[in-house]
């Protein structure tokens, strides 16, 4: 027994006496490795270059990070304008599939999905897309002007080649109000014209009569004259308007604001105005709330569209009508009502009255320079007020305006 466990206890020893061996012969060995790595310190050692490319791989991932952050700021402010853009924006592929619109381009068409629709289906105008074909084919630019008479607008589209992709850039343009604001300047020279030929042709007539031996008769003489007195006051009165007009659009005529009783205004006016409408034959009535707040205004600039408003309801109202002038309260403010009874206005005139010189058809016979509802209209914007018209042909209009009150 004895001799067992000498034994036993002689192998456990070598057994630990070979594992410390291992153990100081590896660390001798590692040793002796890492001073032979620091004397080796001049040339490149499997650390370095790991250390090395660590470094590298650290550089390329701060510039990605760099480029990355910059590019998402460029497409942010890229994708900001584009929605912003009052023109539409569209990108079309070689297939003539839409992978782009912006919103505007969506509004103009009427389309709240356009991406993955055929330009065909998106644009639906023969004209339009005929442009976008002769891009396609020339690869050169096309541009394309058509107006949309059931929409009531007129497009402009440009056509760009893309020529990375092979597909194409479309640019649409809503020259609707561009076109309007020609049509008015066109209209303005053509009434401008209208408006001084009557008047001068008249002069002209009769100074000739006079001239030719009229002036010494006792009968047509006095009569000529006092025409031509009328023609140069005409002429005078459109003259003056045109100033005033031109000055109030320019901001250089100052109002002189200050507080207001409602019906004072109203009663002010129709006084005015009440003997003109009796000898037309019309009976011009006033209904104002009591107890409305007072505004803030230049009395005689909105008495003077008061005034005119209700001398065209007499013009235009035939004998045995009637006339109302109307203050309410309205949406902070107070809203003045001229209602006639008159031939009414057509349903596609209304949104032009209020342009210089503009004229209904039926309005050419009768007297005046054209530019009353002109100068009322800037007149109530200068008081930071709104002017509109309602009116049902031959039954007669009604034209509002309202006056905040402070």
């Amino acid at each position: 027994m004895n001799s067992f466990l000498l034994s036993l206890s002689i192998i456990l020893f070598l057994v630990a006496a070979w594992f410390a061996w291992r153990y100081y012969d590896l660390k001798r060995r590692m040793d002796k490795y890492a001073q032979h790595i620091r004397s080796q310190a001049d040339f490149p050692t499997d650390v370095n270059r790991i250390e090395n490319l660590s470094n590298a791989i650290a550089s390329l991932q701060t510039a990605f990070n760099f480029q990355l952050s910059t590019l998402n700021s460029e497409n942010a402010r890229l994708s900001t304008v584009l929605e912003q853009l009052t023109d539409g924006v569209i990108i079309v592929d070689a297939n003539g599939l839409i992978q782009f619109a912006n919103p505007a381009a969506q509004k103009l068409f009427e389309i709240s999905n356009a991406p993955g629709h055929s330009v065909i289906e998106v644009v639906r105008n023969h004209q339009l897309v005929d442009a976008w074909r002769r891009c396609q084919q020339t690869n050169e630019m096309q541009s394309e002007s058509v107006e949309l008479p059931a929409r009531h607008q007129f497009l402009q589209i440009i056509a760009i080649p893309d020529t990375h992709a092979s597909g194409s850039l479309l640019l649409v343009q809503d020259l609707t109000r561009v076109r309007r604001l020609e049509t008015v300047r066109r209209d303005f020279i053509s009434n401008v014209s209208h408006e001084l030929r009557t008047p001068l042709a008249s002069l002209k007539a009769l100074t000739e009569t006079l001239q030719s031996g009229a002036l010494a008769d006792p009968d047509a003489g006095p009569r000529f004259l006092g025409r031509i007195s009328t023609e140069v006051d005409a002429l005078t009165q459109m003259a003056q308007e045109l100033l005033d007009l031109s000055r109030i659009e320019s901001g250089q005529v100052e109002l002189i604001l200050a507080p207001l009783a409602p019906k004072s205004l109203v009663t002010s006016a129709a006084d005015r105005m009440r003997m003109q409408a009796e000898r037309a034959g019309l009976k011009l009535t006033i209904k104002c709330e009591d107890g409305l707040p007072n505004i803030r205004a230049d009395k005689s600039r909105l008495e003077q569209v008061l005034v005119n408003l209700i001398h065209n309801a007499v013009k235009f109202t035939k004998p045995g009508g009637e006339i109302s002038v109307e203050t309410e309260p309205a949406n902070g403010g107070i809203r003045f009502a001229v209602r006639d009874s008159g031939v009414g206005i057509p349903a596609q005139s209304l949104s032009r009255i209020f342009e210089r010189f503009y004229r209904v058809d039926k309005s050419r016979t009768g007297s005046g320079t054209g530019l009353g509802l002109s100068i009322s209209k800037h007149i109530i914007e200068a008081h930071g007020g709104k002017i509109w018209a309602e009116s049902n042909e031959g039954r007669g209009s009604v034209f509002y305006f309202v006056i905040p009150v402070p």
